[in-house]
């Protein structure tokens, strides 16, 4: 094989070194986005931000992408990269947190002592104060999970572990989380089982137009008096005005959120944290190695892992004289003008993987002979075609 690539990296925000330092000799780190063959991306906006034609793929250290333009990077072919399940352990203790904070007055006893510290009987007093404080244990209470993917799993252990009667409803649960999930938990087969019996509620479910304000009026009627209800997912998962109302009302005792904002920060009731569900520094390091090696497997293999815009994809190493990587639209007759297109130029297809994802497809082609020069740009030509590479070559 030819000696590897030399390639540049954008980092548009810090990275963690954990992860920088997983790039093979050749790789370099850029600030000029018009010589980057992949960005390393945290939550900085892209929307708005143009892309060259030698720009491969975006790799975000993190699980939400609402920041990059899906869609147009698909059009483009541009693979887009996230790290599900990185951050898990960091988000499941935060949510722990969220709950003891939920159960227990822990912050207004906090507030009291701050306001009394200069107090010389503020021990005496605090005695007498903590009654106004005093909570619940979450032992034997009921917490209802929405959505039991890598961080929901987490939560539900937990809480089964802490003595929580724990109920979860996710109707794409994969085997993985299945396998992982303690028999203790109980299945749902609609959220409306959930919400009538949580007395903790918290939801774990990706950002999407299904999903957006799943967590409404209509749903916060069907939950008992006094919920409390967690949100460490995404903001737009929940209709804040319609909790703002249920606490007001008293039908929601309390709700716990990680994402400030002008409605849920001067909510009454509300414990609003800092979005600091994955600010641990163990969670950056562990996102910015899977990034990091996500990124570096596909363009150096071709090979794609956890990308949300095109599907799951691994050829391992190339053995053979060339490999070629194909991203195209998913639509009849593609596969066969591929394979011959290959057929009639005398190349001999060595191994060839092709999987599709919604609108989307992805076809990796291994090859026993040097192809010619002009063998990309022909293979532009056909209808469908969104971008073709040349992924190795032996020199």
């Amino acid at each position: 094989m030819s000696a590897p690539k030399e390639r540049k990296i954008l980092c548009l925000n810090n990275i963690s070194e954990a992860g920088l330092t997983k790039f093979r000799k050749g790789y370099s780190i850029t600030d000029k986005i018009d010589e980057a063959a992949g960005i390393l991306v945290r939550s900085a906006d892209m929307k708005n931000m143009n892309f060259h034609d030698g720009l491969r793929a975006i790799a975000r250290a993190g699980a939400g992408v609402n920041n990059i333009p899906i869609e147009r990077c698909s059009d483009a072919g541009i693979v887009v990269f996230n790290t599900p399940g990185a951050n898990a352990n960091s988000v499941k203790e935060l949510v722990i947190a969220g709950l003891l904070l939920a159960s227990r007055d822990i912050y207004g006893g906090i507030k009291w002592i701050k306001e009394n510290a200069g107090n010389p009987d503020v021990t005496k007093l605090a005695e007498k104060a903590k009654k106004n404080f005093s909570g619940h244990e979450i032992k034997g209470k009921t917490l209802g999970i929405i959505g039991l993917g890598a961080i929901g799993v987490k939560v539900a252990n937990a809480a089964v572990s802490l003595g929580m009667n724990v109920l979860g409803y996710d109707p794409y649960l994969s085997v993985k989380s299945a396998w992982m999930l303690s028999p203790m938990v109980k299945h749902a087969d609609t959220p409306d089982e959930v919400y009538a019996v949580s007395d903790f509620l918290t939801i774990h479910v990706p950002a999407m137009d299904a999903t957006r304000h799943m967590i409404n009026a209509e749903a916060i009627a069907k939950m008992k008096e006094g919920v409390k209800i967690l949100n460490f997912a995404r903001d737009v998962l929940v209709d804040e005005e319609a909790v703002k109302d249920a606490l007001d009302s008293g039908h929601v005792s309390c709700y716990v959120s990680d994402f400030p904002n002008t409605t849920s920060s001067n909510m009454k009731g509300a414990i609003v944290l800092p979005h600091l569900g994955a600010s641990t520094e163990e969670a950056e390091e562990n996102c910015a190695v899977m990034a990091v090696l996500q990124l570096q497997d596909y363009l150096d293999n071709g090979n794609i892992t956890n990308s949300v815009n095109f599907p799951e994809t691994n050829a391992g190493t190339c053995g053979a004289e060339a490999r070629v990587a194909i991203l195209h639209r998913n639509i009849p007759a593609m596969l066969s003008g591929i394979t011959s297109f290959f057929g009639s130029n005398g190349l001999n297809i060595e191994n060839l993987i092709n999987k599709a994802r919604g609108s989307y497809a992805y076809t990796l082609v291994d090859i026993s002979h040097k192809m010619p020069d002009d063998t990309t740009e022909r293979l532009r030509e056909i209808n469908g075609v969104l971008r073709v590479r040349r992924v190795k070559e032996r020199s």
